[in-house]
């Protein structure tokens, strides 16, 4: 190897060594200082993160079971929120099976979530209809249903829209296919863009949870 080759070398070596320094002295720094740390970058998950989670619309709405609902009663744990309906033919049972999936892939160390259906379709989805799909997947599936216009603005509190249309005189619900990942303060932390991958899931969960844990853990000054 001659001498300018081993130079360059040398110096490419040096630039990582200096760039990976300066990332990670940046987070040290950032946690010292007491300044937040940025929302992880997770676009290869479909994933964004929200450096500053976004606050839900006040609602009141109906379980499963008949219970009555507010934006109060997501506080205290983690929920992902999906907008679909019970008759969905495609979109909502495949989106359903990969939160049951990702539910049994997460770390039994780490906060365990519920998954809530946010009805689009309130006229046919009654809490017992509700109650039978969501059981299928699992005792932390849950869903909700009430006034049409109030799920439409808790639709949109969660960055997403749905519009009825009628197709040979049955009803269809064209709406977003994306998971809100609500955090325990009741407040929109993520948006998880299809298609959804339950092991790219699980790991974005974990990786948010950390990051907010960390952030709570080093409050900004």
């Amino acid at each position: 190897m001659n001498r300018s080759l081993k130079v360059t070398l040398f110096v490419l070596l040096l630039l990582v060594v200096l760039v990976f320094g300066l990332v990670i002295g940046r987070q040290v720094f950032l946690v010292d200082s007491g300044e937040p740390i940025p929302a992880p970058d997770l676009a290869e998950m479909n994933t964004y993160v929200y450096d500053q989670p976004r606050p839900l619309v006040e609602f009141a709405l109906t379980n499963e079971n008949g219970e009555a609902v507010t934006r109060q009663s997501l506080r205290g744990k983690w929920t992902f929120a999906f907008v679909g309906y019970t008759n969905c033919p495609d979109i909502c049972p495949a989106a359903m099976a990969n939160l049951r999936r990702t539910d049994k892939l997460l770390s039994k160390e780490l906060p365990q979530p519920d998954y809530l259906l946010v009805t689009a379709d309130p006229e046919h989805d009654t809490p017992e209809k509700l109650k039978a799909y969501t059981g299928f997947f699992g005792e932390n599936f849950h869903g909700l249903t009430g006034d049409l216009e109030t799920l439409r603005a808790l639709a949109q509190s969660l960055s997403a829209v749905f519009v009825h249309r009628e197709v040979d005189g049955e009803l269809l619900v064209d709406h977003s296919g994306h998971f809100a990942l609500v955090n325990p303060d009741g407040q929109l932390a993520a948006l998880i863009q299809p298609p959804h991958n339950p092991e790219h899931l699980a790991e974005a969960f974990e990786r948010i949870y950390l990051w907010a844990k960390a952030n709570r853990e080093n409050p900004r000054t």
